[in-house]
C-alpha cells in the first residue's frame, strides 16, 4: 500500500482543487435558449459576462469536440448530428499548468424528451401576464426540463375542458375553487414549446365528480364497495367542490366516454399527451353488477385503448408506490412514473423503484419519481434543507432516474400548488448543476448498463467505503458496467443524520468535504483513461486522472467529494 500511496502523491499538482468555502461556480452564469435540441439544432449561449484568455470547450463525456476563444456574451454551436447525446459546455483558462474553470452547462440533442425525461410541472393556471408565464418557462428551461404535467388545471374529473357551446370556456373553476383562465393554460403550452418543452395534461383515468349523472356518466361505470351497487367507492374531500368518484377504467363505456372528452382537449389545447394519475389501491372493490374488480388489471386495456385513439400523443400512468406498475409498463407507456409514499422512506427504497422500473420495461424506459421532500417542515413557511434535497437527487441520478420537484415552485406536498418552502440561493444555484451534470452525463446515467459491486479501497485511510445499500457514517459506492466501461458513483454518508430520503423535517446534515483521497480499485483489465466528474466540483466539468497498475489494483487519486461524485474508468 505504500507503493499505491506514492504513486498517487506525485500527482497531486495536476488537480485544480476547489476551497471549500468556494465550491458554488458562479463567476460565469451561462444559458442556452432552448431546454433540449433536436440534430441539426443550432445551439445559441449567453453569458453575463466574457473572461479575457479563457476558452470555450465543447465535450461528450470526458472528449473534447471543439474549442474556442470566449469573445462576446453570445455565441452558437452546432454539435453533431447524433442524436440522444449529452453534453458539457466549459469556460476555462490553463495557468502555470494550472486549469481553472468558470463557468459550465450542458446541452441535450434528443428529438424525442422521454428518451431522458427531465419533468417539472405546474400548478397555478390563475389570469397570468405573458410576463409571469415566460418567466416560469424560462426557469425550468435553466434547469433543462424538457416536459411538463399541468396539474389540476381540469375543470371537472369527467369533463377535464369546459365548454362553451362548441367552443371552450374562458375560465372555470377546478375541485378546489380555483380560477383557471384558459389563456393561461394556452399560453404555457405555447411558450413551452417555443423552448422545447413538451406538455402533458394531468387527469385521473377514472373519477367523476358528485354530478356525473347530470353530464351523461353512468353508475354502472362506477366502482362500488359493495356487490349490490349501493355503496359507491370514491376519494372523500371535505369542503372541496366534489368528492371523486371512482370510476372503473375496465369498462370500455367509460373509456369511450373520457376518450371524447380527452379529444376536446386535444382539439383546443396542443398538449403533447396525457398524464394519468390513479388512487392507489382501492382494496376489494366491484363493479355494477357484482364482480370483483382487480383495479391495476384494468390499467393494461385501458392504455393499450387510449394509445390506438390517440397513437401520436404521449401517455404517462403514475404507479402509486408502484401500485400497478407491471400493469403500466406492459402497456406502453412511455416513461415509468412512480409516486413514492412509505414505506419506501429510504435512499435505498429510491434506487428498488427505479431498478424495478428497468425490470419490468426490459430497459425500455427511464423513471421519474414524484418525491416529495421535507414533507412536515411543508406544514408552514420556510426554505427547503439543501442536504436532504441533494443527497435525494444524488440517489435518483446515479441511479438513471430523475425528480419531479421543480415548478413554479419546489414541490414538498402530493397537492401541488402548496408553496410554503421555497428554494434558498444557494439551494438553486447547486441545484441547477446537479441537473447540468444529469443532463451533461445522461448516456452513462440513464442509458443502460448493468450494476454491479466493484472492490474499491480506500488507499490513505480517508473514506470508509461501503457498497450499496447506503450504511450510516460511510461513503457508499454504487457500481455500473456499460459498454467499455466501469462506472463508480460514490455518495458521501459520512456523517449524514439519517438515511431516510424525505428529510420530513429538513434535518439532513451537510457532508464533510473530502480531498486528495486514493482510491485501490481491483481490477484486471488494461485501462486507457480514468476520469472523474462531481456536481460540486467546477460545475461538473470532468477532470482526467492520473492512474497506475499495481498488481491487480487500479490506483488513482480524486480530487474532491461533497455529496457525490463520479469516477468512469474506460478500457
Amino acid at each position: 500500500m505504500a507503493l499505491l500511496f506514492l504513486h498517487c502523491t506525485k500527482a497531486e499538482d495536476t488537480f485544480n482543487y476547489i476551497p471549500e468555502e468556494n465550491q458554488l461556480l458562479t463567476e460565469v452564469i451561462l444559458k442556452t435558449d432552448k431546454a433540449k435540441y433536436a440534430p441539426g439544432d443550432v445551439i445559441s449561449f449567453t453569458a453575463n459576462k466574457v473572461l479575457s484568455g479563457f476558452t470555450i470547450r465543447y465535450k461528450h463525456l470526458n472528449t473534447v469536440i471543439k474549442e474556442e476563444s470566449m469573445s462576446s456574451t453570445s455565441w452558437t454551436w452546432t454539435p453533431p448530428t447524433n442524436d440522444y447525446k449529452g453534453y458539457m459546455v466549459e469556460i476555462y483558462k490553463i495557468t502555470d499548468g494550472v486549469e481553472t474553470i468558470a463557468g459550465t452547462i450542458a446541452v441535450d440533442v434528443s428529438s424525442d424528451w422521454t428518451k431522458f425525461p427531465r419533468y417539472g410541472f405546474l400548478s397555478n393556471f390563475n389570469t397570468l401576464s405573458n410576463t409571469q408565464i415566460s418567466a416560469n418557462i424560462d426557469m425550468l428551461k435553466d434547469f433543462h426540463i424538457n416536459a411538463i404535467q399541468f396539474y389540476d388545471w381540469q375543470h371537472k374529473h369527467h369533463a377535464p375542458l369546459k365548454m362553451n357551446g362548441n367552443v371552450p370556456a374562458t375560465s372555470w373553476v377546478d375541485i378546489a375553487n380555483r380560477n383557471i383562465s384558459f389563456n393561461t393554460v394556452k399560453t404555457y403550452i405555447d411558450k413551452g414549446h417555443n423552448k422545447n418543452i413538451a406538455s402533458m395534461f394531468y387527469n385521473l383515468l377514472y373519477g367523476a365528480w358528485n354530478d356525473y349523472a347530470t353530464d351523461g356518466v353512468s353508475p354502472e361505470w362506477l366502482i362500488y364497495n359493495n356487490n349490490s351497487h349501493t355503496n359507491a367507492n370514491k376519494h372523500p374531500l371535505p369542503g372541496w367542490l366534489s368528492d371523486i368518484y371512482v370510476t372503473n377504467p375496465g369498462n370500455t363505456n367509460w373509456q369511450n366516454y373520457i376518450f371524447d372528452k380527452t379529444t376536446l382537449v386535444y382539439n383546443n389545447l396542443n398538449f403533447d399527451g396525457w398524464h394519468l394519475d390513479q388512487l392507489g389501491d382501492r382494496g376489494t372493490v366491484y363493479d355494477y353488477n357484482g364482480n370483483t374488480v382487480q383495479i391495476n388489471q384494468t390499467f393494461t386495456p385501458f392504455l393499450q385503448n387510449l394509445k390506438t385513439k390517440f397513437p401520436n400523443k404521449k401517455m404517462v400512468l403514475n404507479a402509486v408506490n408502484q401500485y400497478g406498475q407491471s400493469n403500466i409498463l406492459s402497456a406502453g407507456v412511455d416513461i415509468a412514473y412512480t409516486e413514492v409514499w412509505d414505506p419506501n422512506n429510504t435512499y435505498k427504497s429510491l434506487a428498488d423503484i427505479i431498478k424495478d422500473n428497468n425490470s419490468l420495461s426490459s430497459n425500455q424506459v427511464n423513471t421519474v419519481l414524484a418525491a416529495y421532500m421535507n414533507y412536515d417542515k411543508a406544514n408552514s413557511a420556510g426554505f427547503f434543507n439543501t442536504p436532504g434535497v441533494l443527497f435525494t437527487d444524488a440517489v435518483i441520478f446515479a441511479f438513471g432516474g430523475s425528480h419531479l420537484e421543480l415548478g413554479e415552485h419546489m414541490l414538498a406536498k402530493e397537492y401541488f400548488p402548496n408553496n410554503n418552502l421555497q428554494m434558498s440561493g444557494e439551494l438553486k444555484t447547486r441545484l441547477q448543476k446537479y441537473y447540468d451534470f444529469m443532463v451533461a452525463y445522461e448516456n452513462i446515467l440513464r442509458e443502460g448498463g448493468t450494476f454491479n459491486s466493484p472492490v474499491l479501497n480506500s488507499g490513505d485511510g480517508q473514506l470508509n467505503l461501503k457498497n450499496w445499500p447506503p450504511v450510516a457514517s460511510t461513503v457508499s459506492v454504487i457500481g455500473k458496467s456499460l459498454a467499455n466501461k466501469q462506472i463508480l458513483h460514490l455518495i458521501n454518508f459520512s456523517n449524514t443524520s439519517n438515511l431516510n430520503w424525505r428529510d420530513t423535517n429538513g434535518e439532513q446534515t451537510t457532508p464533510t468535504v473530502k480531498k486528495n483521497f486514493t482510491l485501490s480499485l481491483a481490477n484486471s483489465n488494461t485501462v486507457s483513461k480514468v476520469w472523474y466528474a462531481s456536481p460540486d466540483l467546477d460545475g461538473g466539468a470532468s477532470k482526467e486522472l492520473i492512474f497506475n497498475q499495481v498488481g491487480g489494483n487500479l490506483v488513482f487519486k480524486v480530487p474532491l467529494i461533497q455529496y457525490w461524485g463520479m469516477i468512469v474508468v474506460e478500457y
